[in-house]
């Protein structure tokens, strides 16, 4: 069965489950455990926590990083597997604006926040595809544990504002 992750939505699943998303700035997670074949993947827009809980819509509880993170955690925990048993994968944080040097833009603070996260959860990257031009199509199937990601470059012409330039 196929699942689409919307931005701030998260899903935990076992081996029927594909899950799909497409990322621009935002940073998709995977947990997988190889031997009980149940994943986990989340989609969040920002760095760190929601302030309060008014900030965090109840359909989009994933929106910041660290309670996307909280919520796998507590899904995959909930199925019985150990995360330190887990595999982690990381993808997103594309700029979909040209990058200056001045300014570290969201989507290298959410990858970089997503890097943290793992490690302080003890969980094993194994693979990452992070930054860059552009977003992502992601397919996460959970029977294998394969994440597919093909990165879209920008169309040429497209200014900083977002405007088609000629």
């Amino acid at each position: 069965m196929d699942i689409f992750l919307m931005p701030g939505e998260y899903f935990v699943g076992d081996a029927q489950y594909r899950v799909r998303t497409l990322l621009g700035s935002c940073v998709s997670i995977t947990l997988w455990h190889p031997a009980l074949r149940i994943g986990a993947m989340s989609h969040f827009l920002l760095p760190g926590h929601g302030r309060r809980k008014a900030d965090r819509p109840s359909d989009k509880p994933g929106m910041y990083g660290a309670d996307a993170m909280q919520l796998l955690v507590e899904g995959m925990a909930q199925n019985g597997v150990p995360l330190a048993q887990c595999q982690g994968k990381i993808f997103g944080g594309g700029a979909m604006f040209p990058r200056t040097d001045k300014v570290r833009d969201i989507g290298t603070q959410n990858g970089d926040y997503a890097r943290s996260m793992l490690q302080q959860h003890g969980i094993h990257v194994v693979s990452e595809s992070l930054f860059g031009e552009g977003h992502r199509h992601l397919i996460f199937t959970i029977r294998s544990g394969e994440v597919l990601s093909r990165q879209v470059p920008p169309e040429p012409g497209w200014g900083s504002a977002g405007a088609k330039t000629a």
